[in-house]
């Protein structure tokens, strides 16, 4: 169980997540550049009390999830194109994930956001202690089949710990038979994926997202030192270009790969080129029901 200091760390954490989403959904519009709402997003959990969990991620039609622009992205919203905006935000490690869907300027995928939204509110109303995993996905697989889609089958929610944004249980978006159970005191991110598609995603080009991989010496000292502040900054949590104030920061992270000490992340794709929706919640299992902690 979290403490009573923790737990409003966590509180505070999910809000400003919530609170930088909606800001960024806000944003999107027609010819708006992905860079500035990116920046947007993580300059307000910054000037509010918090630090990024992980880079914003703007993932854009049949791309499911995990793309962030570079510095230098040119790449600008379009009408029709439909939008995840995805982002965290942490407090001494306490994580709110959250994410939503929105469409620029048309209607013409609606019923497909409001399915995954519908998905995650449905397992909102039973999770809490001793609910199986399998009956997470069973709900997300039968609510978002019973609107004509499919879930992404390869893509799961989690179980977040203090720092570690990936922990333990894997939240599964079907019926994948797993009986464990979420328990009292555990922090859970529900994050149901729809698709018009196959109902998978497949690795795509790049998403400019990096991870710390290991630790080892490095013998070049401009590299060391630049490792060492990299650590500072972003602890264990996935990190990108635009947050390294380093002029030649891309090819040092392009170094640090070649050494096996941070690896990237691909964008995820959805395998027949479908259009993907995709809403999130981090709660916290307080017992029988458990609190949204990603509330607006």
């Amino acid at each position: 169980m979290l403490t009573d200091s923790e737990l409003e760390k966590l509180r505070k954490a999910g809000k400003i997540a919530a609170q930088a989403v909606q800001l960024g959904m806000d944003m999107v519009d027609d010819n708006v550049k992905l860079y500035d709402v990116a920046e947007e997003v993580e300059g307000y959990i910054r000037s509010h009390g918090a630090k990024p969990a992980f880079p914003c991620n703007l993932s854009i039609n049949e791309v499911a999830a995990h793309y962030t622009p570079t510095p230098k992205d040119k790449l600008r919203f379009e009408i029709g194109d439909v939008v995840k905006v995805d982002a965290g935000a942490h407090i001494d490690g306490f994580v709110g994930d959250t994410a939503g869907t929105v469409e620029v300027r048309t209607k013409n995928f609606t019923h497909l956001i409001e399915s995954a939204k519908k998905a995650r509110d449905t397992v909102m109303e039973f999770i809490g202690d001793g609910v199986q995993l399998k009956d997470i996905g069973r709900a997300v697989d039968s609510s978002i089949r019973s609107d004509g889609y499919r879930p992404i089958a390869n893509l799961s929610g989690h179980q977040i710990v203090a720092y570690t944004l990936h922990a333990g249980l894997s939240i599964p978006n079907y019926d994948d038979g797993n009986t464990e159970t979420v328990k009292k005191g555990m922090v859970i991110a529900v994050e149901p994926f729809a698709t018009n598609g196959g109902g998978e995603i497949r690795p795509g080009k790049a998403s400019n997202i990096y991870r710390i991989a290991r630790e080892r010496q490095i013998e070049d000292p401009d590299l060391k030192l630049f490792f060492e502040d990299l650590k500072e900054e972003v602890s264990t949590f996935p990190f990108c270009e635009r947050w390294l104030d380093d002029p030649k920061a891309s090819q040092k992270i392009n170094k640090l790969m070649r050494h096996g000490l941070v690896s990237g992340y691909s964008q995820c794709i959805e395998v027949k080129g479908g259009c993907v929706t995709q809403w999130e919640h981090t709660v916290y299992i307080e017992g029988r029901r458990a609190e949204i902690t990603t509330l607006l």
